[in-house]
């Protein structure tokens, strides 16, 4: 276990977000995000939809596992809530952790009622923050599929460079290989 890591920030703050490590009982409003988003999430996260979004009961323990991984240091797993309805909007996390490294990936999503508002912008900016200056994490990696060019933007527009494509390295829930492209950001050029 990485003591220094014993009292890092379990709420970060952007202009419209509180984002936060997920408490008890934070099952029900998961589950609702995840039924309202459940076409798009499919193919983009079908694990998180088989582990979580079968009912609320699942998705509470989703939550919990998620609390559990983050004090054993396993992964960061993060709700997004606005500030001005206090819904659950969005969901992100920074898992398979190499601590020999360090590294991380970033995985995210954000309810399609507010794709294209610049919330996540502003939500993975401060993740990323949180990330470099608070885990020490000297590298982040995204991948996403070669055809989700929003995610790609997104991750330019945090700080992102494209390291190249990963060839028949997902699988769809139909079974199909695709390919993904990695993005890295690292420690040394992130800049305040």
């Amino acid at each position: 276990m990485r003591h220094q890591l014993f009292n890092i920030d379990t709420a970060l703050i952007t202009d419209r977000c509180v984002v936060r490590r997920f408490r008890e009982g934070d099952g029900k409003a998961f589950y609702k995000l995840l039924d309202n988003n459940r076409d798009y999430l499919l193919d983009h996260f079908p694990y998180l939809m088989a582990e979580a979004a079968k009912n609320r009961k699942d998705a509470e323990s989703f939550v919990r596992e998620c609390i559990a991984e983050w004090l054993l240091q396993r992964r960061y797993a993060m709700g997004v809530w606005h500030n001005e309805t206090t819904e659950l909007v969005g969901f992100v996390q920074v898992f398979n952790l190499d601590w020999g490294v360090p590294m991380g990936e970033l995985g995210y999503f954000i309810d399609k009622e507010l794709i294209r508002q610049g919330i996540m912008t502003e939500v993975l900016a401060r993740v990323v923050r949180f990330a470099f200056l608070q885990l020490e994490l000297d590298k982040l990696v995204i991948k996403t599929l070669v055809d989700n060019y929003a995610s790609q933007r997104l991750a330019r527009r945090v700080g992102f460079s494209r390291e190249g494509d990963l060839r028949q390295e997902y699988r769809l829930p139909s079974g199909v290989l695709v390919d993904l492209m990695r993005f890295g950001f690292a420690r040394e050029t992130y800049g305040e």
